[in-house]
């Protein structure tokens, strides 16, 4: 890449918008599965209790199992959340950074 073609692509509004929204979106989500695991890592040590309590009366499944399952799931919609903002957003603001920047 010559560095006319970088400096216009660095100089550019729409290059500054897109690494700000990718970076937010990307410390937001890592923040959420981080408090998400660490909070259920903290909720096995000091709540097993409370995790081992029967889902209903009668039950062999305790009340950890779909609360991990949970925390898995969560985080592969998370992980779809992002997919999709990159694909759709990230992707047109880099097609017109790029297009703007080979004029």
């Amino acid at each position: 890449m010559s560095e006319l073609i970088a400096s216009k692509i660095q100089n550019n509004p729409k290059y500054h918008e897109l690494v700000s929204r990718r970076d937010t979106l990307a410390w937001t989500l890592s923040a959420i599965v981080c408090i998400m695991y660490f909070g259920f890592i903290l909720l096995v040590a000091f709540g097993r209790d409370f995790l081992t309590q029967p889902l209903a009366v009668g039950s062999v499944i305790p009340l950890g199992m779909p609360i991990g399952v949970g925390v898995i799931f969560f985080s592969c919609v998370l992980t779809g959340l992002y997919v999709y903002q990159a694909n759709t957003v990230f992707d047109r603001l880099n097609h017109e950074i790029i297009e703007e920047a080979s004029k």
